[in-house]
């Protein structure tokens, strides 16, 4: 069996279980569960079933075939579409206990984009979320609720979008955001920190565009195109304090620099940065806010 990257026949393969994704896999497709994923580092591609077994690997093309392959496409589309996005260092199980609320709650199916967030650029992030999107089946209304990095990702998405066209009419489903602990200012934790060689090394390049890269980066975002509110964090009343930080914060992320002019609403919580997704009060907030 060929193996060329013309080849549209996939590697031999056992079904095989996989953690998903955890930095290393970026998804391009979901249909109903199935996920076409790139390697960040590889570039080959691989289909996860909706367990996150492994059905095919290889070629892009091959692995496409055996999507289509194994989706029922006599199943109806979701009108709508929650997608998750987690942060900088986290993956989309970050994102799980927030997606096993909005299951019982929300107001459309809530799916969880994937992504190598420490490999790559925010741009090639946002392509990649870009075209998840436009693939979707049958062209749902898709709201966003994103964490952290992921809502500098989606900000980069639309923007790209705005500029460089919309043949999908992605813009005009967009439907609300919710904002946990977004950067929407940079993050001076990681200006500090990027004077260190080590954090680059960790947290890639995109860490470098939330801090020492921020004020050229900040142009290339826009504003979400739809009514968004801000959950943030506020320790201010725990022990538990950043001595890198000055000021009220999640202990990553200022309250002060998630602020973002249009905002429907912006409240603080008492909410360690990692766990805004988690927290019980957080999670009724995003479903009344989607749903309202």
């Amino acid at each position: 069996m060929s193996s060329s990257p013309e080849s549209s026949s996939p590697l031999p393969n056992l079904p095989l279980p996989t953690l998903g994704g955890l930095q290393f896999w970026t998804d391009h497709i979901w249909n109903d569960g199935w996920r076409l994923q790139q390697h960040a580092l590889t570039g080959h591609w691989r289909l996860l079933s909706p367990s996150n077994v492994r059905y095919a690997w290889g070629t892009r093309a091959a692995c496409e075939q055996a999507m289509q392959d194994r989706v029922d496409r006599s199943r109806v589309p979701d009108t709508r579409i929650v997608v998750l996005i987690h942060g900088l260092l986290r993956s989309s199980q970050s994102m799980g206990k927030l997606r096993e609320a909005l299951l019982g709650s929300g107001p459309g199916r809530p799916v969880a984009f994937e992504y190598a967030s420490t490999r790559k650029a925010i741009s090639e992030h946002a392509a990649a979320l870009r075209e998840w999107v436009e693939t979707l089946p049958g062209q749902p209304r898709v709201d966003f609720v994103c964490h952290s990095m992921g809502n500098i990702v989606a900000r980069r998405a639309f923007a790209d979008w705005q500029r460089q066209g919309d043949p999908h009419g992605v813009l005009p489903r967009i439907g609300k955001m919710v904002m946990l602990g977004p950067p929407n200012q940079g993050a001076d934790i990681a200006r500090r920190l990027g004077k260190l060689g080590l954090f680059e090394i960790v947290t890639g390049r995109g860490g470098m565009e939330l801090g020492a890269a921020w004020e050229s980066f900040q142009q290339e975002l826009a504003t979400p195109p739809c009514p968004f509110a801000i959950v943030a964090g506020d320790l201010t009343a725990s022990w538990l304090q950043n001595p890198l930080l000055s000021g009220p914060s999640d202990f990553l992320v200022l309250v002060e620099e998630t602020r973002l002019q249009g905002a429907v609403e912006h409240r603080t919580v008492p909410v360690l940065h990692s766990l805004l997704m988690n927290d019980a009060s957080v999670q009724h907030f995003v479903s009344e806010f989607l749903q309202g």
